[in-house]
């Protein structure tokens, strides 16, 4: 092999380790993005929700018509014991539930 199709391997090498990160970075970042859709805790409904809701409405009514899965929780601003899941477009009631987070 010449010394100038090697120096064109390793460019190609290196391009191909890049275009791999920025697939990765890319990736991760779309996990990480908020719902899309809306969330309704109690009597507020959230459109395009991410982070933790809290009610005082029992029992805790949830309708969750997102691309996420909500998780509900026993005690405010999600504490306590997870007590449930709601997928996406479903609703759930939770007679001691009072709050709820969605990533």
């Amino acid at each position: 092999m010449s010394e100038q199709e090697a120096t064109m391997r390793r460019i190609g090498l290196v391009a191909a380790s890049a275009l791999g990160t920025v697939a990765l970075a890319l990736s991760s970042a779309g996990s990480a993005a908020a719902a899309e859709g809306t969330l309704t805790v109690g009597l507020i409904t959230h459109t395009n929700p991410s982070g933790c809701y809290t009610t005082n409405i029992w029992p805790m009514f949830v309708s969750n018509n997102t691309n996420q899965v909500a998780t509900a929780f026993a005690l405010p601003n999600c504490q306590g014991p997870r007590i449930g899941q709601i997928a996406p477009n479903a609703s759930k009631v939770f007679e001691f539930g009072s709050s709820v987070s969605i990533p």
